[in-house]
């Protein structure tokens, strides 16, 4: 597998998203602007709140099997790898980190036991939809800090992975939280969110090292991202920052992350967040996350081109 110059397109997509032209158009200018060779499709398992038992991936919030085949096989038809990321989110806005249930059961409360059932539901169910569609990985699960700690269950879940894709599999675990998880020795690829502050990279940096040499597994950031409104350079992971347009911080947070990694050669790619399924009219006003028609587009790509496009995972 190539080194991953990839980008999170067109995150949590709804029913509907990923089959209409303007997803494929987009996708057409994510290629010819960035320069990637990945992206990365994260259909959503929706449930109701933090607490709840069941993930629900055949509702509106996410997309029908038919349009995930679609949009692999047409991004395929462009040149790009696919690598499939299954991401639960809570339908009441509250962040994934936070299911969690008691380690000690009780009766009548909800149960780690149907959730982890439901849980691998969902992931075996996308798990062989990528291995029939020839995505290059699997990443089984997003930010899941809370749940980490279970760790016979998600050995279990990835034995089970294995038995219906046969590629490499990931986990994508959250900022921070990296050395935290104790079983990535079942996985083949290490994978974070690198929502570091400007400033922090080589701190944070010097930590995974150590991290991967201990594992002696490849490694990348399978998210990592700035938002372009002002302060976000200090506080990337906070979504909510709200604030004046500011471009051209984004596109300075960017440049420092790609000379902070450049040194790290176990730093084998990148998962951008993010790229959108419908293009806005004005992109200097959007305050998000993307970088369609702002100065960091240009950053990424001359990043990607400067980067090792041949080295193998």
């Amino acid at each position: 597998m190539d080194y991953i110059r990839g980008i999170n397109f067109a995150p949590f997509p709804r029913r509907g998203v990923l089959g209409a032209a303007s997803a494929r158009a987009s996708l057409e200018k994510l290629l010819e602007t960035t320069a990637a060779n990945h992206i990365i499709l994260t259909p959503s398992g929706i449930q109701e709140t933090p607490q709840s038992e069941t993930i629900d991936f055949r509702g509106e919030g996410s997309p029908e099997d038919g349009e995930l085949r679609g949009i692999i096989a047409f991004a395929q038809s462009l040149g790009l790898k696919v690598i499939l990321k299954p991401t639960v989110n809570c339908r009441n806005g509250v962040w994934r980190a936070f299911i969690n249930f008691f380690d000690h059961e009780a009766p009548c409360e909800p149960q780690w036991g149907p959730w982890f059932a439901s849980h691998g539901r969902f992931q075996l169910h996308y798990a062989r939809l990528a291995e029939e569609t020839g995505c290059v990985m699997f990443i089984a699960g997003c930010e899941m800090v809370m749940a980490e700690r279970r760790e016979p269950e998600w050995r279990e879940l990835i034995r089970q992975l294995r038995g219906v894709f046969s590629g490499p599999l990931s986990y994508n675990a959250d900022k921070y939280q990296e050395d935290a998880l104790g079983w990535w020795d079942c996985v083949d690829i290490i994978a974070s969110s690198g929502y570091y502050p400007w400033g922090s990279w080589e701190t944070e940096l010097d930590r995974i090292e150590r991290l991967v040499k201990r594992f002696a597994k490849p490694f990348f950031f399978a998210e990592t991202g700035c938002m372009s409104v002002a302060g976000a350079s200090k506080l990337p992971n906070d979504w909510k920052l709200a604030g004046e347009s500011a471009p051209e911080e984004q596109a300075r947070w960017y440049a420092d992350m790609f000379a902070r990694t450049a040194s790290r050669p176990w730093v084998e790619g990148f998962g951008l967040w993010s790229w959108p399924a419908v293009l806005p009219g004005d992109p200097l006003q959007d305050r998000g996350y993307s970088i369609y028609g702002k100065p960091a587009a240009e950053t990424v790509r001359s990043a990607f081109l400067e980067s090792h496009p041949s080295r193998p995972l």
